[in-house]
């Protein structure tokens, strides 16, 4: 049971490790890890396991960026794109 948890959460892992930083890596992977745990462990199901470890791996990964931005500011262009940058 355990052997297709953690192929599952390193699929997510991966899935979402493309153009990151360490921060955001390490926060997707504890992220999988601990909602693929917790939807298991509260299910009883792969399947529980399966939304946990993706919606973990969603939250870590927004984590990370959050932990990355830290003074930084987004600033949007006229022409309506954003760009993040220095705060004053």
């Amino acid at each position: 049971m355990k052997t297709p948890i953690l192929a599952l959460a390193a699929a997510a892992v991966l899935a979402l490790a493309g153009c990151e930083t360490q921060n955001q890596t390490q926060a997707t992977a504890v992220g999988a890890a601990t909602g693929a745990a917790i939807g298991g462990l509260t299910t009883g199901s792969l399947g529980g396991a399966v939304i946990g470890g993706a919606t973990g791996a969603a939250a870590g990964n927004l984590i990370g960026r959050a932990a990355d931005a830290q003074g930084q500011c987004i600033y949007q262009r006229p022409n309506g794109t954003r760009y993040r940058a220095a705060c004053p």
